[in-house]
């Protein structure tokens, strides 16, 4: 008999929900009132705005973040910082270890100052989008 393989993705929910919560709660509180939910699933939300297309009338669909839990820790990507990396000017030292990228922070714990921050690049990014 062949042993039972066992689905990881429920440990990963248990170990790293809380930082999912913690870090969907803060994409949600910051992102614009132009933005959407176009994903909320367990452990995986996808924000997008809708922005007006360039020389072209109606709108057209544009990223402005994501948190996922991935495999050894929680995603959160902020994509207005390839447009605008200077939002990223001043992170503190321990938010820009977290730095994966561009756009990627990656978090295995709860972490209140670097959440605060974090929310606070949100809310400037959410700002210029």
């Amino acid at each position: 008999m062949t042993p039972a393989v066992k689905d990881p993705a429920p440990s990963r929910a248990a170990a790293f929900g809380g930082v999912y919560a913690e870090l969907r709660a803060t994409m949600l509180a910051a992102a614009p009132p132009h933005a959407r939910v176009t994903r909320d699933a367990p452990g995986d939300l996808e924000v997008r705005l809708d922005v007006p297309a360039d020389g072209a009338s109606g709108t057209m669909a544009d990223w402005f973040g994501t948190v996922t839990i991935k495999k050894a820790y929680v995603a959160y990507h902020l994509m207005p910082l390839y447009a605008r990396p200077t939002l990223a000017d001043g992170l503190s030292p321990a938010l820009a270890r977290r730095r994966q990228g561009k756009t990627c922070f990656n978090f295995t714990r709860p972490e209140p100052e670097l959440f605060a921050e974090l929310a606070a690049l949100t809310r400037a990014a959410a700002a210029h989008s």
